[in-house]
Order: C-alpha cells, then sequence, then structure tokens
C-alpha cells in the first residue's frame, strides 16, 4: 500500500468520530429529578414516575406523589400505571411475529382476515385495498375514536364490551380519506389489528400477547384490564384537573373490546424489562430474539408517513410513523417512542436502539388545558422536552 493512501486511511480513522455516544452526566440526571418534581408539585399532579435507562441499567428514578390523593402510600418502581396507547406497540410486535411465522403478510387485505369489514362505506374503492400495513401506519382512513360519542355525557360507554358491537355499526362507518395517503391517528384500526390475532391464533388477544411478549421477557405483572386481587394494593387510582378543579376518573376501568389499543397495565419494574427488549440489551439477545427478530423490531422503526403529531395529538415530537412507533428525526438521530393517555393516566415512552437508551414519563393525574394551548403551558410536553437533551449524541470531534 502507497504511504499517502496509509495516511490517509489513519486519518479517516482517528480523526473524527460522528457517532460517539454521550452518557448524561449525574448532574444532568439529578437536576431533570429535580425539575420533575417541582413540575409535578407546582401543577398539582397526585402521583408520577420517571425511569432514565441506559445500557442495561437505570441510570436515574424519580418518583412523585401518591397513590390516591388524600392518603400517604406514595408511588414506587411497584406502582401499575395503566398506559393506555402504549398498548399499540405490543399489538404491532405481535402482528410482526405472525408476519415471521407466516400467518399473514403486512400488505394482506384486512379483509382477508375480517371479511365483515365489506360493510363499511368506502367511497374511495374497495375495502379489500385496506391493508394491514395501513392500519399499523395509521392510514387506512378510519376514524379516531372507538365510538363516535365523545360528548361527555353520563350515558356515554366508556369503551364497547363486545366485537359484535363495532360489526353493528359497520354500515354506519365510512372511510374518511384515500386509504394510504396520509397520516389519521385511529384507535379504531388497532382493534382490527387485535382481531386479527385472535383470528389467526386462536387465543384471546390477552393471553396472546401473555404466552408470547410478557412471559418470555418476564414482565409477570402485567396484565389486561381489571387487576387481579392480589395485585390490587400497587394500583393508583388516577385523576383529571381542569379549571383548578380535581376530580378522580373510574377506577380499574375496562377498555372492552379495545384491549388491543389501550389496555396495558404494568409496573415500572415490568416496563423497564420491555425496553431493555427494544434497545436490545446484548447480554439478552437470544431470548429478545426469541420474541422477535432485530431485523424485524428494525423494519418496525422505518419511517413509513410523515405526521406532525404524537399518539396523544401533541405538536414538535415527531416528524414520521413507522409500523406503530412514532420517529423523532430532529434530534439528529434515531429517536423513537409512543404515547399513552386514558383514563386520567398519561404516559410518555422514548428510546434510542442505538445508544441503548430509554426513559419513560407516566402520570396518575391528566391535566386538561383549554384547547389550542402551546406546549408550553403544558406541564407534561415541558417535561419531555427537558428529557431531550438526555439523548443528545456527541458533537463531532477530534480524536
Amino acid at each position: 500500500m502507497k504511504l499517502t493512501s496509509l495516511v490517509a486511511l489513519l486519518l479517516i480513522a482517528f480523526s473524527v468520530d460522528l457517532s460517539a455516544q454521550t452518557s448524561p452526566s449525574a448532574a444532568e440526571l439529578a437536576s431533570f429529578g429535580d425539575l420533575f418534581q417541582k413540575e409535578c408539585s407546582d401543577a398539582g399532579i397526585v402521583g408520577a414516575s420517571f425511569f432514565f435507562l441506559e445500557n442495561g441499567r437505570i441510570a436515574a428514578e424519580k418518583h412523585f406523589g401518591t397513590m390516591e390523593a388524600g392518603k400517604d402510600e406514595p408511588v414506587s418502581n411497584d406502582t401499575i400505571y395503566h398506559w393506555a396507547s402504549n398498548t399499540k406497540p405490543f399489538t404491532g410486535i405481535a402482528i410482526m411475529q405472525l408476519r415471521d411465522r407466516g400467518l399473514l403478510k403486512l400488505d394482506d387485505p384486512v379483509t382477508k382476515y375480517l371479511p365483515e369489514l365489506r360493510a363499511v362505506h368506502n367511497s374511495y374503492g374497495s375495502m379489500d385495498g385496506i391493508t394491514i400495513r395501513m392500519l399499523m401506519t395509521h392510514s387506512a382512513g378510519f376514524r379516531n375514536p372507538t365510538w363516535p360519542w365523545d360528548k361527555g355525557e353520563a350515558w356515554e360507554p366508556f369503551e364497547p364490551t363486545d366485537y359484535s358491537q363495532l360489526v353493528a355499526m359497520f354500515p354506519y362507518t365510512e372511510i374518511l380519506f384515500k386509504p394510504g395517503t396520509k397520516f389519521s391517528y385511529s384507535n379504531l384500526g388497532i382493534i382490527f389489528l387485535g382481531r386479527v390475532i385472535e383470528k389467526l391464533t386462536g387465543d384471546d388477544y390477552e393471553v396472546y400477547i401473555d404466552k408470547n411478549i410478557f412471559k418470555p421477557l418476564g414482565m409477570y405483572r402485567s396484565y389486561f384490564d381489571a387487576t387481579p386481587y392480589h395485585l390490587r394494593k400497587y394500583r393508583p387510582h388516577s385523576y383529571y384537573i381542569e379549571n383548578g378543579k380535581r376530580t378522580e376518573a373510574r377506577f380499574d376501568a375496562n377498555t372492552g373490546i379495545t384491549v388491543s389499543n389501550s389496555g396495558l397495565n404494568s409496573p415500572l419494574s415490568d416496563m423497564v424489562k420491555y425496553l431493555n427488549f427494544l434497545v436490545g440489551v446484548p447480554a439478552q439477545h437470544e431470548v429478545y430474539d426469541g420474541v422477535l427478530k432485530r431485523s424485524s423490531l428494525e423494519e418496525m422503526w422505518r419511517p413509513e408517513l410523515p405526521t406532525t403529531v404524537d399518539a396523544n395529538g401533541n405538536i414538535g415530537f415527531t416528524t414520521d410513523i413507522g409500523l406503530i412507533f412514532f420517529i423523532d428525526k430532529t434530534l439528529g438521530t434515531r429517536h423513537l417512542g409512543h404515547g399513552g393517555d386514558q383514563n386520567g393516566f398519561i404516559s410518555y415512552v422514548d428510546f434510542d436502539p442505538d445508544q441503548h437508551k430509554a426513559a419513560v414519563i407516566v402520570f396518575n393525574t391528566n391535566i386538561i388545558y383549554p384547547e389550542g394551548s402551546r406546549p408550553e403551558k403544558d406541564v407534561v410536553s415541558r417535561l419531555r422536552l427537558a428529557e431531550r437533551p438526555l439523548f443528545r449524541h456527541a458533537q463531532t470531534r477530534t480524536k
């Protein structure tokens, strides 16, 4: 090799590192923990938790407040929060498992498995043109809410309890835009994915997820809907705050047929195991590959469609939707996640698989702000923005 070529190679090897990982310092993590406590206290939140993972270990953990307003029992690592729409990625992982087993294809028409959907009105073409992929990217054209009733009347149902209730509404349901052309968040579409899982496996959705995701990952205290008696002491109450007034939400609400969309309940200790699976802690690769191949997870994280809002409808925290997961490219690296908001609980899961970092913020209190409020007015959005520097990459530097 010529000397000039050797010198050039050495310069490339030793001069610049573009992807160096930066760990947040103890001071940075402590500062965020202090901010977390202050923001929760100032906002009147009853209970909340935060943890930050790096390379398979909990680098920071902070809890605020109590399990129930007016009581002294604090929230902790054992507290079983309701994760709402953070259920959706579990549904997506299950669909990818079935794809990898050859039981379905992502571009199969949904009507191949749910022919009853042909009763839905679609002025853009045949319902046979709507695919599983479209449901996973929220681009099938279905409405957002499960029910069309959302005025807050006492007689309105929480969620349908039987699939037959949805089927009965199909002749009165319409596709709102040309399928596949844009992102539009739809809880209804995810329910259909859960139904596909049940049709192909013969298991109830809850049973399938428990056998194929929870158990292999060691998430032994995670479950759906009604809390088992032996875990009731770990289950917090939940609340809404609007115009300074706090009201209690339903305790242990049943998500019914929408379980694949929002039914997950899990302690933080179990969610750590789930996040380590996503970021890929090397020592557990054999276990993780038994749940879902890394290449299939990577496929879920590829941008499919642009979107300016996250799972909870907030702007400024995402740029694209993959297969279920949201992607934010504004941080200069792969930053992925999902949110959940239901029955007084709010949660956000963020992770960077390249840096093996992950974080969770979860609250048992939902503060309702006036419509159109900017992120800086919202305590949850402020904390999410303050959390972002913990995921930063090192700046390009000379070695």
